[in-house]
C-alpha cells in the first residue's frame, strides 16, 4: 500500500486521521494561502487543498497527499483564522446567538501519477448565544487562536455549540467519511 502523508501541520488533522488508525507522516510546503478573487467558499477550499497536496506531492516520489483548508462562513463572510485575540473575540461576537457554515475542502494526490480528487464538505453550525464575560474567558485560554472562525467545538468551545446539521470531523478540520471514500477511489482502505 502507498505511503500516506499528510499536508498539514494541524494538530487537529493529525489527530483524526491516527482515529483511523492510518500510519502516515506529514510533509508542508510554503504555499500561498490566497485565494483568487471571485470563488465561493466550497470553491475557494477545493483550491487551497488543492495548492498544499500538489506542493508536497511535488516533494515526493511515490505516496497518496493528503491536503485540507478550512474556512467560517457567516452570513456569506469567510472567517479564516484570527491575527489576535481582538479579532477572535470579535468572531465569537459575529457567530454567537447564529448559525454558520463550515467547508472544509479536501485533496488526495498520488505523487506518483500525478492524479488528484478535490471535494469539499460543508457542516452546519448553531452556537448559542454568549456574553461578554463569556467570550472573553474563552480568548483568553489562548484556544481560539489558529482556528478558523476562531473556536475549536472538539474543545472548550463545545459548550457554545446547540447543534450540527453534518459532518462533525469537518467542523474539527477533516471530513474523514468523506476522505475515506476519496481515498478508496486511489485502491487505500481506511478499514
Amino acid at each position: 500500500m502507498k505511503e500516506i502523508v499528510l499536508a498539514s501541520s494541524s494538530p487537529r488533522r493529525r489527530d483524526l486521521l491516527k482515529q483511523l488508525g492510518l500510519t502516515f507522516r506529514i510533509m508542508t510546503a510554503g504555499v500561498d494561502e490566497t485565494p483568487p478573487g471571485g470563488l465561493t467558499p466550497a470553491e475557494m477550499v477545493e483550491v487551497l487543498a488543492g495548492r498544499k497536496a500538489a506542493a508536497v506531492a511535488g516533494m515526493l516520489e511515490d505516496a497518496l497527499v493528503i491536503g485540507a483548508d478550512t474556512v467560517v462562513v457567516l452570513n456569506g463572510r469567510v472567517l479564516g483564522k484570527p491575527a489576535d485575540r481582538e479579532e477572535a473575540a470579535g468572531m465569537l461576537r459575529q457567530l454567537q446567538g447564529t448559525d454558520h457554515t463550515v467547508y472544509t475542502g479536501v485533496a488526495v494526490m498520488d505523487a506518483a501519477s500525478k492524479k488528484m480528487q478535490v471535494a469539499h464538505e460543508k457542516t452546519r453550525v448553531f452556537f448559542k448565544s454568549l456574553d461578554e464575560h463569556e467570550i472573553r474567558r474563552y480568548v483568553a485560554t489562548g484556544e481560539p487562536m489558529g482556528k478558523a472562525g476562531a473556536y475549536a467545538v472538539q474543545g472548550r468551545a463545545a459548550a457554545f455549540i446547540k447543534g450540527l446539521e453534518g459532518c462533525y470531523t469537518n467542523v474539527v478540520g477533516l471530513p474523514l467519511a468523506r476522505l475515506a471514500d476519496m481515498l478508496k477511489k486511489f485502491g487505500y482502505n481506511v478499514l
